[in-house]
């Protein structure tokens, strides 16, 4: 790993991340990197979810008056290198390096990288002053523990922004295949991934020790001309199912036709297309620094919110008329 020459600031006094603990296993990681090494080669045909998410998360980076020495884009391999070089946040980072879980996904990138696992980050601390993460914290079992040594990799009062998809991703499809499944008799199998709960995504960046967080949700409706277009873009994008308890039986094209048939006849547009819902999550929080805007203690207003509002403030006992 190529290590910019900035020197690492004096103050330091953060504790060690804690020893990643045994949280439930429910992704084959191993199956994560075969996906997305397997999704390599094709993956620039189908990362427009990732150049979207990417691209919204340097906007972010754009809002901020100052510019960043060391940078790390995790999961943004050479297929994103285009719409990084040609946003006007580039302008901002001066160092920058590519990681990824699978290799394959950072060959002839044009920037330094580092295969690593996000669930066990091999690195340093306060070493980076701005941290991107896009979409792939959804592939880990313990996002929360990722998130603590992505903090302890920040500097003091360096930027973190994040995206990753939402429970709300691929609904349609997995009514569609669940449908199909009662309808033939079978076991109500996990064909598809469980993506995080649309959650506050702020409430994890707290609980990882990051100050400031905000988040918010982008959801995305992508049309295609069948379900089996879909889960083709789904395997070029190396988002396919890595749960520890999926199905290892194939089913036979008969149930896939039966599936996409359900899914059109249930979601279906008048012009024949499908859509198929993406839901990224996005977050954003600062590493921890004494001279940070602290929250205000409860009850420390000097002036009520009906004052400020000009409106007329009524009891819990009252009834608005």
């Amino acid at each position: 790993m190529t290590r910019s020459s900035t020197s690492r600031p004096l103050i330091s006094n953060r504790p060690a991340p804690p020893t990643p603990q045994a949280a439930p296993v429910v992704f084959d990681r191993a199956l994560v990197r075969q996906h997305r090494t397997s999704s390599a080669a094709q993956f620039g045909d189908y990362a427009y979810l990732h150049a979207r998410a990417l691209d919204d998360l340097l906007d972010r980076v754009c809002l901020i008056t100052r510019d960043f020495e060391t940078c790390l884009i995790m999961g943004a391999g050479p297929a994103l290198a285009d719409a990084l070089d040609h946003h006007d946040a580039r302008a901002k980072m001066k160092h920058i390096i590519t990681a990824d879980l699978s290799e394959a996904r950072l060959r002839g990138s044009p920037y330094p990288s580092l295969c690593l696992d996000e669930e066990r980050l091999p690195l340093g601390e306060a070493r980076f002053d701005l941290i991107i993460s896009v979409l792939h914290l959804h592939w880990t079992n313990d996002p929360v523990g990722a998130l603590i040594q992505m903090n302890y990799a920040l500097k003091p009062d360096s930027f973190f922004a994040s995206a990753l998809l939402g429970g709300k991703t691929l609904h349609e499809l997995r009514h569609a295949l669940h449908a199909t499944d009662e309808a033939q008799g079978r076991a109500q199998a996990r064909r598809i991934s469980p993506f995080a709960d649309t959650m506050d995504f702020a409430q994890l960046l707290s609980r990882a020790g990051f100050n400031m967080p905000v988040s918010d949700i982008d959801r995305v409706n992508v049309r295609f001309g069948n379900a089996f277009s879909l889960m083709r873009d789904l395997r070029g994008m190396g988002e396919t199912n890595a749960l520890i308890e999926r199905p290892r039986e194939v089913p036979s094209r008969d149930y896939f036709l039966e599936a996409s048939a359900r899914y059109h006849d249930q979601f279906g547009h008048e012009d024949g297309k499908i859509p198929a819902t993406f839901e990224i999550i996005h977050g954003a929080a600062w590493a921890p620094h004494p001279d940070q805007p602290k929250p205000k203690r409860p009850g420390s207003a000097k002036v009520s919110l009906a004052e400020a509002l000009g409106t007329q403030e009524i009891s819990a006992g009252d009834k608005a008329g």
